[in-house]
């Protein structure tokens, strides 16, 4: 068996329900706090072996954004472990069900997905003797408090694992602030909580973010965002185009009718994806709006008869994007999570990954534009204007720049990607 090293904060969460602990009167654990700080692997590992300690044949939910989300961030990593500690793990994909064996002990394990407001009706009707909720900021109130609900098992208990958002987030304030009122053990993790990491991985992880993601993903804060979105964003980020760029080449298209309207073209090189020429059309500037069929003969322009990969575009311009296939053109609808995709963008940037090119003077203005709404009291929301550019940019470094096969991968944001 591998040796395991857990910090004393890592030990607690493992422990915490066991007898002899200070804190086994708590009904639940929270443990927030940065990024790669070791909160999933002890929070699953402690949740299994309590399961399997406490309980026999009874049932109990993994729950995360998606199911192939508590896959890959949660069991994958797990189950190798657990195999080593002496567990049997039977899969039943088909069903989202994990069986597992421990000392004559069985109980079974379902994986729900809280996506979204619908997600609730996923768990209505099961009996559970506990749950997981891994990333538990990133589902809906509606999720997280049907699972709750569903814990009716004596001696039932919850375990919620996340990273900070924005104080004005529900979860924040409805089971952070009232961790003592409801019984939960909260726990607050940085980076050298887990051994696992070197300091050179630690001064990686901390060059990543600016700002507010710095101060939640490094720091492990809630708190809110104000000032420019990517305030780190100069004429030094900005560069010539590369010579010998010879692809593959994508646009990205933020598609506006009265509001402007950009499109970006991307080549890579060395790894780099370099925003080389921009279109950019504001009508109310103009004072005359285009048709789609004239968008697409810029498009056409803009790509220069070069051998487009993919056109990356708003799901939400449906009549664009259908005019576009009509028009032989391979379209990618765009994934339009704002945060996740300006979290995804800010690394990119930083990480020189991706690069604005000088010819891209509207990308550029709106850099120094692009702002956080001070105003806004439900949350992370942006200013609703300078930011096309900004808009047709996380698009494409959230749909092709942060996959595996663009050379990149933002494992630092939200650790669910479809």
């Amino acid at each position: 068996m591998r040796p395991l090293k857990f910090s004393p904060k890592q030990r607690r969460v493992l422990t915490w329900w066991r007898s002899a602990s200070p804190d086994r009167g708590y009904d639940a654990i929270l443990c927030d706090g940065a990024v790669r700080s070791g909160k999933t692997l002890c929070t699953g590992l402690s949740f299994f072996c309590w399961a399997m300690t406490c309980f026999a044949g009874k049932t109990f939910a993994l729950c995360g954004k998606s199911v192939p989300g508590v896959r890959r961030n949660l069991w994958q990593e797990l189950r190798p472990l657990l195999g080593e500690l002496g567990f049997q793990v039977q899969e039943r994909l088909s069903q989202h069900r994990i069986d597992v064996a421990l000392g004559g002990r069985r109980n079974t394990f379902y994986l729900f997905g809280g996506l979204d407001e619908r997600s609730a009706a996923l768990v209505q009707g099961i009996t559970l003797a506990g749950a997981l909720l891994d990333e538990a900021a990133l589902m809906p109130r509606s999720f997280v408090e049907q699972v709750c609900a569903r814990c009716s098992v004596e001696g039932s208990r919850l375990w919620f694992s996340c990273n900070p958002e924005s104080p004005a987030h529900w979860f924040y304030q409805e089971w952070v602030r009232k961790a003592a009122e409801k019984n939960v053990l909260r726990l607050s993790f940085t980076m050298r909580d887990n051994p696992g990491l070197s300091q050179e991985t630690i001064r990686r992880y901390e060059a990543m973010f600016q700002g507010a993601f710095y101060r939640r993903f490094i720091l492990g804060e809630w708190t809110a965002a104000e000032g420019l979105v990517y305030d780190f964003f100069g004429p030094e980020l900005v560069r010539e185009v590369p010579e010998d760029l010879s692809g593959p080449w994508y646009i990205s298209c933020d598609y506006g009718t009265v509001n402007p309207t950009s499109m970006g073209l991307w080549g890579r090189k060395d790894g780099v994806w370099y925003r080389t020429a921009e279109f950019y059309y504001d009508s109310r500037r103009e004072r005359r709006q285009k048709t789609d069929g004239e968008y697409a003969r810029d498009l056409e322009k803009l790509a220069g008869g070069r051998d487009i990969r993919g056109v990356v575009v708003d799901p939400s311009a449906a009549s664009f994007l259908e005019l576009l296939r009509r028009n032989g053109w391979p379209v990618l609808r765009a994934k339009n999570d704002v945060l996740s995709g300006i979290r995804t963008t800010a690394e990119l940037l930083r990480a020189g990954k991706m690069v604005i090119c000088s010819p891209c003077r509207d990308a550029i203005r709106e850099f120094g534009l692009y702002r956080w709404d001070s105003a806004s009291a439900g949350g992370d929301r942006v200013v609703k204007e300078h930011d096309h550019a900004m808009d047709d940019i996380r698009y494409f470094a959230a749909t092709v720049a942060a996959k595996p096969g663009g050379n990149f991968f933002a494992g630092s944001v939200e650790r669910e990607i479809p």
